[in-house]
């Protein structure tokens, strides 16, 4: 890489290894790549993520909205649910499974831990005999 890297953050994350070397990774259909260090994407989002959670067994993550605004919830206190708007930051705990709820357009900043997690599918939809 060279010493001073543009990074078109539509096409690449940020991998930040344990020795704080930085590699791109480029963004790919599914769940977002994880490293054995950190990941640090940008992610432009209009719809909820198309999983039913996810969790990061290795680390805390940290969102933080550039504009937009969403909602956090996590499984183990859903009431207790987590609203940003431009500018502010939520840690999600180690080992919390979560899903970020779009509630506006938004683009955010993620740092997620890994080289471990974990996505739960959509639930398949059931069909009733027409």
């Amino acid at each position: 890489m060279a010493k001073i890297t543009k990074v078109d953050s539509a096409r690449f994350s940020v991998a930040i290894s344990r020795d704080l070397g930085m590699s791109l990774v480029e963004h790919r259909p599914g769940p977002p790549a994880l490293c054995d260090g950190f990941i640090v994407g940008v992610a432009d989002m209009v719809a909820d993520a198309p999983h039913a959670g996810e969790l990061h067994p290795d680390g805390d993550e940290l969102i933080y909205v550039v504009s937009g605004k969403v909602r956090v919830v996590g499984e183990t206190a859903p009431d207790e649910h987590c609203e940003l708007g431009p500018g502010e930051v939520c840690i999600v705990s180690k080992g919390e499974w979560h899903r970020v709820r779009i509630l506006e357009p938004s683009r955010l900043i993620h740092i997620t831990p890994g080289p471990h997690g974990d996505h739960r599918p959509l639930a398949a939809t059931v069909s009733s005999p027409a």
